[in-house]
């Protein structure tokens, strides 16, 4: 049967799931950095670029139906050799490194993206429970001073200077002359721990949270030309309270590096999708929500996956209400992750010339996720979450991972029936969503929040007001960029940390945001909280799962956020839980932790450049009968015997 489209467009509806923003610290230019951002809890960004959805807009419709950002006229790659100036303890670092007139001659070379470790700079360090900086105080004289430091009102957070790498670095870019009058923004994928960003000598801003994109206007600070852009980062902030994963801490700049030009007076600043499935799941429903600088002329296109245009839609859209665009489709193909369906919406942004000035490609998947007695349901059916924790990490790059490698991991997923990855612990990789959109899997979707070292308990600081500010906005991070990807079936507002009212308050904003996915917590149901919505525990034995399960008066799904601890010679008793798994409507699975071990290699060996087929190759290499030598992995402890260290327990995975 043909399928028709029904549309329904209202341009300046005041109906936007962006609304509630945060305010920004707005900083004038001929102002410096306090210095004191890095050991401030109350500061985790200054100038930022607003928050927004992952997208790029292109110059015109070939571009964006291309869809390779990296070839478009409004792309200019940060990525390459840069100047590099690296010391052991913070105090150390250069003040003026940021300056037109430094002489950074004698200065050595780093990657971007690349992780000093991984290249020479420091040790890596492995710390499963415990801040990066342990082994340097008594844990608990420690805490108790924090707790008596935060009865008054001063906010400055202990961070360690001794020990505490500082990487510096400086680069000239050339701006295209087509570029001059547009506004330019640079894109730092993920930089660990913090990002002071300079452009021509001139103080740009401050930002935290390193596992989402640290974004700046920097549009008043460049010219015509040559341009001098620097940055420090610094290897523990304040914001490492919030970064205490059961992971390799490491240091430097990962994912993608660029600059983007857009137009200045009219464009689209934030694009939000939200599907929905009517008529008992047979139609599909699409609100585009735009935020608009200017009076922009939008024309919508939904395209499906044959290629042809199903559907058309044009509005003038203001700055001050914004609006939203509606489309029905029936008979829609739906998007499951065992039937992958993506159509592509257009955004063909025009001035009031009718020029076309930006468009904007964002993949669609119809589907639709709910909790109904006591069960998730995707698309109305209920779902066994045969899950995955996956940390991102590369024996080689550390946590620089390619789009190949990325690639290779779904395929083995795919191979091992895997059908659904909890991020743990902090967002992944955009292209990392892109991909689990595109082959299908589940995302629970965490934010970059873990406070393991404190332990757990109301004495605990982390159930502070203090901490209140670090944990909304790392989960407003988290939901605002991946809010677009069908992948995404369920938020998590972190992991291990001891539930508060700091968790409470970022659920209910998540929920006022979004209401088309629910929201997971595991400490959140300890003290049987409000802020979850699914029952998510950790390592719930076989007794008492299927206690849960039995008990009608537990009305929340049991999926276990981890379970079946693999490492070594162990999963025993994974057939006793799929048999309770399968018994019980409410039990609908877990994630196994984790995917792949974590061990890094002794000798580095990253190359950018590797195919899908190289790393098939390299794999394929060493598999058991081959009689070929593996390479040389470590884990924590292999390095020295100053730094904190779990030994071997990050070898724990699947693979």
């Amino acid at each position: 049967m043909r399928k028709s489209l029904i549309i329904t467009a209202m341009a300046a509806v005041a109906i936007s799931v962006s609304a509630a923003k945060v305010k920004k610290t707005v900083v004038p230019a001929e102002l410096m950095p306090t210095w004191t951002e890095w050991h401030d809890l109350q500061v985790n960004e200054v100038n930022r670029y607003g928050l927004h959805t992952n997208f790029f807009a292109y110059e015109d419709m070939h571009a964006a139906l291309a869809g390779n950002m990296a070839q478009s006229a409004n792309y200019l790659s940060l990525e390459g050799s840069w100047k590099f100036n690296w010391v052991a303890d913070a105090d150390q670092r250069p003040t003026d490194f940021y300056k037109t007139n430094y002489d950074d001659s004698a200065w050595k070379t780093m990657q971007v993206p690349g992780i000093w470790e991984m290249n020479g700079y420091g040790d890596p360090e492995y710390v499963n429970v415990g801040f990066g900086w342990r082994y340097m105080f008594n844990e608990e004289d420690y805490f108790k001073g924090f707790k008596k430091e935060y009865k008054v009102t001063n906010d400055s957070v202990p961070v360690p200077i001794s020990d505490n790498h500082v990487g510096s670095y400086r680069r000239v870019m050339e701006l295209p002359a087509n570029w001059n009058g547009k506004q330019v923004v640079a894109h730092f994928g993920s930089v660990t721990s913090n990002i002071y960003l300079f452009v021509n000598g001139h103080y740009v801003g401050y930002a935290e949270d390193s596992k989402v994109a640290a974004e700046f206007d920097i549009t008043k600070y460049v010219k015509p030309g040559k341009n001098l852009i620097a940055f420090q980062t610094f290897r523990w902030c304040d914001g490492s309270w919030d970064e205490d994963q059961d992971f390799w801490r490491l240091s430097g700049v990962a994912r993608n590096c660029y600059l983007f030009a857009k137009n200045p007076n009219v464009q689209v600043s934030n694009i939000k999708l939200t599907t929905d499935l009517l008529n008992d799941y047979k139609d599909g429903e699409l609100l585009v929500n735009v935020n608009v600088k200017g009076n922009p002329i939008i024309e919508f296109q939904l395209i499906n996956a044959n290629n042809q245009v199903v559907g058309k839609s044009t509005g003038t859209f203001n700055k001050k209400l914004n609006g939203v665009a509606r489309f029905t489709v029936p008979n829609v193909e739906k998007w499951t992750a065992e039937t992958p369906y993506l159509y592509t919406l257009l955004a063909i942004v025009k001035d009031g010339k009718g020029n076309v000035v930006e468009v904007i490609p964002q993949k669609v998947g119809f589907r639709k996720v709910e909790i109904k007695n006591s069960q998730l349901l995707v698309n109305g059916q209920p779902v066994l979450i045969k899950g995955a924790d996956r940390h991102e990490i590369d024996p080689d790059g550390g946590y620089v991972l390619t789009r190949e490698r990325m690639i290779q991991d779904i395929k083995i997923m795919k191979r091992l029936n895997i059908n659904a990855v909890r991020t743990c612990h902090y967002p992944d990789d955009p292209i990392w969503y892109e991909l689990c959109d595109e082959y299908g899997l589940y995302i629970t979707a965490e934010a970059n929040q873990e406070s393991h070292g404190f332990q757990y308990g109301q004495n605990s600081p982390v159930v502070k007001k203090i901490f209140a500010k670090q944990i909304m906005e790392r989960n407003q991070h988290n939901m605002e960029m991946y809010y677009n990807h069908p992948s995404v079936i369920v938020w998590s507002l972190g992991n291990e940390t001891d539930n508060s009212q700091n968790f409470v308050d970022a659920y209910n904003w998540i929920k006022s945001q979004d209401k088309s996915r629910p929201v997971q917590y595991e400490r959140g149901l300890w003290g049987h909280g409000d802020d979850s919505d699914i029952y998510c525990p950790m390592y719930m034995s076989h007794d008492k799962s299927e206690k849960y399960a039995k008990n009608d008066a537990n009305k929340r799904p049991l999926i276990q956020c981890e379970y079946n601890h693999t490492m070594g010679n162990s999963s025993g008793g994974f057939l006793e839980y799929w048999d309770l798994i399968r018994k019980y409507p409410k039990y609908q699975g877990g994630y196994i932790w984790d995917f792949v071990d974590q061990a890094l290699h002794r000798k580095p060996d990253f190359k950018a450049s590797r195919t899908l087929a190289d790393y098939e190759a390299i794999s394929a290499k060493y598999e058991p009968g081959s009689g070929n030598m593996s390479p040389n992995y470590t884990y924590g402890g292999d390095y020295n015997k100053k730094d904190a260290s779990d030994n071997n327990f990050n070898c724990n995975g699947v693979i």
